[in-house]
């Protein structure tokens, strides 16, 4: 399983959420994906909208001028 990495810098919201939720669409349940953001809001509104789109966020980290969101994604509906 490869660990996927989304550079949403420069990205505002929503956008910085769509974009997040579209790559986990395309991942298998339990992957991870590094997202770095280093729009202020998009630090805690990307983990609270995808924790509910029912995906974990494992950590917020700071890192430099932004942050990094260390996302798993979910169970498939019919799973869950």
């Amino acid at each position: 399983m490869k660990k996927r990495r989304l550079d949403l810098c420069g990205e505002v919201c929503p956008y910085t959420f769509v974009k997040a939720l579209l790559v986990l669409e395309e991942m298998e349940p339990g992957e991870t994906v590094d997202i770095t953001v280093d729009y202020p809001p998009a630090a805690s509104n990307v983990p609270r909208s995808l924790a509910l789109y029912g995906h974990e966020v494992l950590g917020v980290i700071p890192r430099g001028q932004g942050w990094l969101i260390v996302a798993r994604k979910g169970p498939k509906e019919e799973d869950a």
